[in-house]
C-alpha cells in the first residue's frame, strides 16, 4: 500500500493508472507447479494477479541468465564454511552481471559489508557472527520468499554397500565413506534386496 497499490472494489491491487499488479512464475518443469500453484492461490486472496509460465530448459536458463523474470523457484547452496560465493548471491556488483545468482538484484552496501566480513572472518566465532548478521539482513528486506525445505537427502540405491555407523550431521556421505559390501551385494544378486 505504501508503493502506492490500492485495492478496488474487486479486490484487486492497482496503481495510480488502474493498471493491476500481475507477476508470473517462471518454471522450468511442471513439478514445480506443486509449490508455486498454492502461493499463487494465496497472492490471489490479497488482490496480487499471478501466473505460471513453464519453458523448455534452453530457454528458461537464458532467461534467468540475463533476469528476465517476474519470479523463479531457486536455491542457494551453502556450506558450513560461507565464503566468496556469497558476493555471486547476494553483492551489489553481481546484480546487473549476466550469469549472476543474485536473482533479486540485490544493491545494498549493508550487504556487501557482512559479505566482506564473512570472507575475512579470522575465527570460527566471526565467521558465524557474521554469517548470522547476513541472514538477518536478507530476511529483514524480504528478497527472497523461502518456500520448503527438507531436512535429509533423498537417495535410491541397492542395499549393497557398507556405510559408518555413524555419518556426518549433514550428508548421508555417499559415495565418499561408504564403501562396496561383498555379502550385501550376493543378496541382491540372489534375489533379496
Amino acid at each position: 500500500m505504501a508503493a502506492g497499490w490500492k485495492l478496488d472494489g474487486k479486490g484487486a491491487l492497482r496503481n495510480a493508472r488502474g493498471e493491476p499488479l500481475k507477476v508470473e512464475f517462471l518454471l522450468v518443469s511442471p513439478a514445480f507447479e506443486r509449490i508455486v500453484l498454492p502461493y499463487i492461490r494465496n497472492l490471489r486472496r490479497i488482490g496480487i494477479q499471478a501466473s505460471v509460465r513453464t519453458v523448455d530448459s534452453a530457454q528458461y536458463e537464458r532467461r534467468v541468465k540475463n533476469f528476465d523474470f517476474d519470479i523463479i523457484v531457486a536455491g542457494w547452496g551453502e556450506s558450513l564454511s560461507p565464503g566468496n560465493e556469497q558476493r555471486n548471491y547476494w553483492g551489489s556488483k553481481a546484480a546487473d552481471r549476466p550469469g549472476s545468482r543474485n536473482y533479486a538484484g540485490i544493491r545494498n552496501e549493508a550487504v556487501d559489508e557482512l559479505i566482506n566480513e564473512i570472507i575475512f572472518a579470522k575465527t570460527r566465532d566471526d565467521l558465524v557472527a557474521a554469517t548470522r548478521a547476513l541472514d538477518r539482513v536478507l530476511m529483514w528486506n524480504h528478497y527472497v520468499v523461502p518456500t520448503w525445505h527438507i531436512t535429509y537427502e533423498r537417495t535410491a540405491r541397492w542395499n549393497r554397500f557398507g556405510k559408518p555407523a555413524k555419518i556426518p550431521d549433514f550428508s548421508v556421505g555417499f559415495p565418499d565413506i561408504w564403501w562396496w559390501d561383498e555379502a550385501k551385494a550376493a543378496k541382491i544378486k540372489g534375489g533379496e534386496r
